[in-house]
């Protein structure tokens, strides 16, 4: 009797990437350009302002890319309490019984200075993460890192260079640079962000209903957006 094959094998999880890369033919002009070897890194498409409308350009670019999911569900857990869980489950009736919709909110980074964030909803958990996963990688900005602490001055780049705020809905965040050995005096779900963008060190305070992730975690994002908003003498 032959073994039935595993579709959860984490080899064959691991060689999916590298199957589509193969069958990848370019739509745009600018995926048409990496494919040919004409653009050879993400930086040069992110300081000439270049849109990204495939996600496999990142694929191809960063090949080391890594992903988290922000923890935006939830279900009841043992004591009443609330257990968190990266997928959200919402329902609507209809005629012919509930309708689930699943949304999931992934972070996709480098940890070299290369950061991004997308939503997806689906029909299934797995559809939403897929397509979160797809609309961060289009969504990507690079964050200038640097050492802007007074109490540092070491010239490295484990912090941010300079205080930024960012807000999304209710919620507002100020990033501020701190000395080496500080770590991420932050929320767990935004250690995953600011971790996956190369900061090692790094002060916070936030402002509003911060019990929403989602929020919270698009405010920081806006934050290291907004460190572009600044030019040297201003």
């Amino acid at each position: 009797m032959k073994p039935r094959k595993n579709s959860r094998n984490p080899e064959r999880r691991e060689r999916e990437p590298e199957n589509t890369l193969l069958n990848w033919r370019p739509k745009t002009q600018l995926g048409k350009d990496v494919l040919n070897g004409k653009i050879k890194s993400i930086q040069e498409i992110l300081e000439n302002g270049m849109k990204i409308k495939e996600s496999e350009i990142v694929d191809f670019l960063i090949p080391n890319i890594k992903s988290e999911l922000v923890l935006i569900g939830g279900r009841p857990g043992k004591g009443g309490g609330i257990e968190r869980t990266a997928i959200r489950v919402s329902a609507k009736m209809h005629r012919s019984g509930r309708r689930y919709r699943y949304s999931a909110f992934s972070i996709v980074g480098n940890q070299d200075g290369i950061i991004g964030i997308g939503k997806g909803v689906g029909k299934e958990g797995r559809i939403a993460v897929e397509k979160a996963n797809k609309k961060a990688k289009l969504n990507l900005i690079s964050v200038p890192r640097q050492c802007g602490s007074w109490e540092c001055n070491c010239g490295e780049g484990h912090s941010i260079p300079y205080r930024t705020e960012g807000k999304s809905s209710s919620v507002s965040v100020i990033l501020l640079p701190a000395p080496k050995g500080i770590g991420l005096s932050v929320s767990d779900e935004n250690k995953k962000l600011l971790s996956l963008a190369g900061i090692q060190d790094v002060w916070i305070k936030t402002f509003g209903n911060t019990k929403t992730r989602y929020n919270l975690v698009k405010a920081t994002f806006e934050a290291l957006k907004n460190l572009h908003n600044f030019k040297s003498g201003e």
